[in-house]
């Protein structure tokens, strides 16, 4: 039988299929880093897309808060300017009412009593004056509680006192002053 020496060529073909082996593996590394790099390329820029999403929402909830404490400025404001217009509203309905009482007070102010100070504190008035008698001071009780616009006449004092050959009466009266409502006030 003939002698074949088959080493060289397995030899060979060891080295070649170690070479492509090799090579195998080295494009199986270079595939592998190549996807893991890919891989960290997508989440980076996801992560990226989402930091950006953040930050917008971020700005966008920042601008809503400013707009926010803006209304809240305005409807402050809003609340303080309603609350002048009321204000304004109420002296304008107030302000035939101190009309009605000097006018009032002059139709029942009843002869021989003088009038020398008058103090006004929201619908309760102080009158303060000089009588000829105690008399005319419970004539002008008696008109006050039958007057439309003054009502609850109160006497805190009545004071004879001698002046001259002349007796007088001072005194202290409270009385309320009616308010009425609007509807009723245009009739009258």
């Amino acid at each position: 039988m003939p002698s074949i020496n088959l080493l060289p060529w397995r030899e060979e073909e060891r080295k070649r299929r170690q070479k492509e082996f090799g090579i195998a593996m080295g494009g199986a590394v270079i595939a592998g880093i190549a996807v893991i790099m890919l891989t960290l390329l997508a989440y980076t820029q996801m992560i990226s897309l989402q930091e950006n999403r953040n930050q917008r929402l971020t700005d966008e909830i920042e601008e809503l808060n400013k707009s926010i404490e803006e209304i809240d400025g305005l409807e402050r404001q809003k609340e303080r300017l309603l609350a002048r217009m009321e204000i304004i509203e109420q002296l304008q309905k107030s302000r035939p009412e101190i009309v009605h009482l000097f006018d009032e007070l002059v139709r029942q102010l009843p002869e021989g009593v003088y009038l020398t100070g008058m103090k006004q504190t929201g619908s309760r008035v102080e009158i303060r004056g000089v009588a000829q008698s105690s008399t005319r001071v419970s004539a002008l009780m008696r008109q006050i509680d039958a007057s439309k616009w003054l009502t609850d006449p109160e006497v805190e004092r009545v004071e004879t006192k001698q002046s001259g050959a002349s007796r007088q009466s001072e005194f202290v009266v409270y009385l309320k002053q009616v308010r009425l409502d609007s509807d009723s006030e245009d009739g009258v």
